[in-house]
């Protein structure tokens, strides 16, 4: 039986009766009011209002950039949206790392002034103090493991991580950790997929993978990359939908020559 048909709001309990049954769990991230609507509409389990909007929506070359103010109002503006999904905020660099009573405040913030249904945030054992601080709060969290872009200048390269023994059993004890502190679920990052399996297999809680492999009980995408609206990014994980560059572009063109050769507004569309 599909979650869709019985499922009137979807819930970090349902993530988890999803995974125990089998059913793969579907996200993507959305940032405005409108795109959400539609999403939410077409039936997604959940939106993650990413600090990837630090990339698509603001124009920056890494997610460090974004505040929690920034992260509240694109939260606040996917709120309105929607109407089923479960709704997962990213705690954004800077608001959480190293400091719990940060963390909790932070995470407070988030749930208090947008409505959200739970928050993100990258790390492992290190966080696990934040974690059950937050989770014990009644804040739900879900975790992020190997690619974190929000430590890119530690890491150096976008490269797929844990390839190798030692960080692969490295990612395998953070995971425990992260499950152990309250975790509903983590996102793993551009990881071998045979390493995502076995995460997926060894925790109870539910794991999405963005170029994790199959075998993950869900997967995410940028919505602007999974739409094809952005053109410049083309990871081997990504499958693109649609080409919505090239047909905004198209439209945009055809509405700029009806203006200049004056056929639009034609005598129908105007008063």
């Amino acid at each position: 039986m599909s979650v869709h048909s019985e499922i009137k709001r979807v819930t970090t309990h349902t993530l988890q009766w999803m995974k125990q049954n089998g059913e793969k769990i579907s996200m993507l991230t959305a940032y405005d009011f409108s795109m959400a609507s539609i999403l939410d509409a077409s039936g997604i389990d959940v939106l993650l209002v990413g600090d990837s909007a630090s990339n698509v929506m603001a124009g920056n070359s890494t997610t460090l950039p974004i505040t929690l103010d920034h992260m509240i109002y694109h939260a606040q503006s996917v709120m309105k949206g929607i109407q089923r999904c479960l709704v997962i905020v990213d705690l954004p660099f800077g608001s959480y790392q190293g400091n719990s009573k940060k963390a909790l405040e932070s995470a407070i913030r988030v749930m208090k002034e947008t409505g959200a249904h739970a928050i993100k945030l990258e790390g492992g054992k290190d966080e696990c103090e934040s974690i059950a601080r937050i989770v014990s709060a009644g804040v739900p969290v879900m975790g992020h493991l190997g690619l974190t872009p929000q430590s890119i200048n530690k890491f150096g390269t976008y490269a797929v991580r844990a390839k190798e023994d030692e960080e692969a059993e490295a990612l395998i004890e953070n995971a425990h950790a992260l499950q152990a502190a309250g975790c509903f679920s983590i996102v793993l990052e551009k990881i071998p997929a045979n390493l995502g399996k076995r995460v997926a297999e060894e925790l109870k809680i539910p794991i999405i993978g963005i170029g994790a492999g199959m075998h993950v009980d869900g997967q995410v995408l940028v919505m602007h990359d999974m739409l094809g609206i952005n053109k410049n990014f083309s990871p081997k994980f990504l499958r693109r939908y649609h080409n919505l560059f090239d047909e905004i572009s198209n439209a945009t063109k055809a509405y700029i020559s009806d203006v200049k050769s004056n056929s639009f507004p034609n005598e129908s569309e105007q008063y």
